[in-house]
This record gives structure tokens, sequence and C-alpha cells, in this order.
């Protein structure tokens, strides 16, 4: 439903990337969906902030390395001069650092530029729905520098309830947690950055039912995929790093 909602919508994108060859790519795909449409591109991110402001796109998708204004700078000022234009970083940096840099700095998604066409599409859907989309290869990574960052006070969630002891991440139980013990241990297991088939073997089931697990974590959750459901039970206390 959000694509064929985005899809009416008529979405605008901008592309910055200084390889003009992969831009072209790139353009020959969004143009090929209906209801999405490249209305300007460029290869700096000086540029990227003119062509905004004559443009004004729903969307930027942005590479990192960039002359004049790296993809890090030119998101900063994207979403302090343009807050309604979605960022979406593509780059081929699966670095932690690069992650957690430009979403800190207001990026909707970050992609690798290996991923599929069909997925690039779902991505820009995704984040035309006011979701974050971050790919699948970079998320395990991303939860190990939120684990580094310290991101819960431990006393004040000891205090919010009784945290289960194992090595790793640490599932804490507390009132506000629709999720049973099952898709508690299930939902630990994905924020330590595990497959589906990693969390079958180390809890003895079968990865089909790990799978209708994730399922039913997001639906508790209202999310639509892992790292959203890992990112919020970490704010609501519900798992330690």
């Amino acid at each position: 439903m959000d694509k064929m909602t985005s899809a009416k919508r008529n979405i605008k994108l901008v592309l910055a990337d200084d390889h003009q060859l992969f831009r072209e790519g790139v353009k020959r795909i969004i143009n090929m969906e209906q209801g999405l449409e490249v209305v300007g591109e460029c290869g700096d991110g000086i540029q990227v902030i003119e062509l905004c402001n004559e443009l004004k796109p729903d969307i930027v998708l942005m590479d990192i390395n960039m002359p004049v204004e790296n993809g890090v700078v030119a998101t900063e000022k994207l979403k302090e001069f343009f807050p309604e234009t979605k960022v979406i970083i593509l780059s081929i940096h699966d670095d932690e650092s690069y992650v957690f840099e430009t979403l800190r700095k207001g990026a909707s998604g970050y992609l690798l530029k290996d991923m599929e066409a069909e997925s690039l599409i779902n991505a820009i859907h995704s984040v035309v729905a006011g979701h974050a989309y971050i790919h699948p290869k970079v998320t395990g990574k991303l939860i190990n520098q939120l684990r580094r960052m310290t991101y819960l006070d431990e006393v004040g969630v000891a205090a919010s309830g009784t945290a289960v002891k194992e090595a790793g991440v640490k599932f804490v139980h507390s009132s506000n947690n629709p999720l049973t013990r099952r898709e508690a241990e299930v939902l630990r297991l994905m924020a330590e950055g595990k497959s589906n088939k990693g969390i079958g073997e180390f809890l003895f089931i079968s990865e089909k039912t790990v799978k209708n697990h994730v399922s039913s974590i997001l639906q508790k959750m209202e999310v639509d995929d892992r790292t959203q459901a890992v990112i919020i039970a970490i704010k609501n206390g519900w798992v330690t790093l």
C-alpha cells in the first residue's frame, strides 16, 4: 500500500554522485518505476544544495565520497535548509561509522551500491512512507556502533525491570513490552546481528519458525524491518547492549 500511495504522489528525486556513468544507471532504474522521476543530478555536495533550492525534490539520493563537500556535510546542510526533503545515502562503504554519522546528520536511509534494482526501489518507497531503511548488510555493524556508544543508562534500565543476564545483549522485562518470552529471545539475537538461520541454530528451532517469530515481532512493534524493531527495543529499554 505504501508503494501505491507514494506512486500517486509523483515523487521527485535528485541524484548526487560524482560518477556520471553510475548516475545514468540509477536514473534509468528509477525513471522506469511509475510515480518516480529523477528531476536533477549533480556531482558534488555544493551543487546538490543548489539543485534542491531550485527543484524542491522529495528525495536526494547521494553518495558519501564527493568533491567540494562530501555527503555527510551535504546531508547536514540539506536537513537544515530543506527539512522536508528526505536524504538516502547510496555508498560503497559498509563501515558502521559512516552509517551512524549520516543517520545522525538526518539521513533517512543508507544503501550499498551493490544492491539489486528492486531493493533500491523498495527502499525509496519505504523512505517516502516515512520509514528508515538501512541495507541489511550493515545492520549488524550499526548495532555494534550503538553498543559502543552506551546508548542506555544501565542504572536506569535496571531500575525499570529485571534484566536477563546473558552474554552480549541482554533482554529487560517491562510492563509495556508486548513480546512473549520466545519472541524476546529472538529479538535479543536479532540485536546481536544473527540471521534467521543463526537464530534457529542457537535456539534449536527451524528457520521457518524463526521467520514466524520475526513477523510477529514486527507486527506487534508496528515496524517494517528488523533494524527498526531493534532500535525501538533499545530506546524502550527492552534490550541493553
